[in-house]
């Protein structure tokens, strides 16, 4: 119970490995980037070659992936009958439920544990984890979460993770937006942006995303990213089809993808989210 597998070591993923590391746990993991298996190395990891190896010697995995198709291929590769896969990357429940067949018939077994927080909260071990799927193997991943998230949940049939992420995620994409939208308003009437996330912070309309992101719209640097504005637009995709699929109005929400789709086309695609800021300090004519 002391050893479990991360597949996928980016901003995420390198992120719950080195926790765990730090928690005592032997982490073995792939990523097929050399750079991101350097990474685990240097936190204390044992980097391996290929995702089935790792299968191998964690009979509980981890899977942070940046889309459909890498977590089907990882499905296709991996092996080990009652190998349990915490899959926590945010993707529509179509394909997470297409990889659940691939591994179940090989004997083992997806779970859909969606992660809320941002890369950096992932560092900080500020995490928390919506898990969904077969109970008895989520019982065996309860030892690992400690490791690597503040709290977690266990919300049944499998897919309840996923519909929650997408609950958390579009409160995110409006908060988000809304923190920006705040400090331009106050910036522009002649507030200094520290004293607005010192004061508002601390008043009735503050929100996670003003705490998390306020920082870096203080400072209107937003190169350190801990989501890229060109992955959300990917989460932002499948938020708005699942309202869509379900027949839900999402007004504020459809209002803040305005925003984010400015970011990219304004050249911030690489950068991190709370850079709708400066696209509203733009269209304000803001002068810092």
């Amino acid at each position: 119970m002391k050893t479990i597998g991360v597949i996928g070591l980016g901003i995420m993923g390198s992120a719950m490995a080195g926790n765990l590391c730090k928690a005592g746990f032997r982490v073995y993991g792939y990523d097929p980037l050399p750079a991101a298996r350097n990474a685990l190395k240097k936190a204390g990891g044992l980097p391996l070659a290929a995702a089935s190896a790792v299968a191998g010697q964690a009979p509980v995995l981890i899977t942070s992936l940046p889309g459909a198709e890498a977590l089907h291929a990882v499905a296709r590769e991996l092996s080990g009958k009652g190998v349990v896969v915490m899959e926590t990357s945010t993707l529509p429940i179509e394909e997470k439920e297409r990889a659940r067949e691939t591994l179940a018939k090989k004997g083992a077994t997806l779970l859909d544990c969606p992660l809320s927080g941002t890369g950096a909260q992932a560092r900080a071990k500020d995490l928390v984890v919506y898990a969904s799927g077969d109970k008895a193997a989520f019982q065996k991943t309860v030892p690992f979460l400690k490791g690597f998230s503040r709290a977690h949940y266990y919300l049944g049939e499998f897919g309840n993770g996923s519909k929650m992420k997408f609950v958390a995620n579009l409160l995110v994409a409006i908060h988000n937006v809304s923190a920006a939208e705040a400090f331009v308003l106050g910036m522009k009437a002649g507030l200094d942006p520290e004293t607005i996330f010192k004061v508002a912070g601390d008043g009735a309309g503050s929100s996670r995303m003003f705490q998390v992101r306020g920082p870096q719209m203080v400072a209107g640097e937003y190169g350190d990213a801990t989501m890229k504005v060109e992955v959300w637009q990917k989460d932002m995709k499948i938020i708005g089809e699942f309202a869509m699929k379900h027949g839900v109005p999402t007004p504020l929400f459809n209002a803040s993808a305005a925003i984010y789709n400015a970011a990219m086309a304004q050249g911030f695609a690489k950068e991190d989210t709370a850079a709708v800021c400066a696209i509203l300090e733009r269209l304000g004519g803001v002068k810092r």
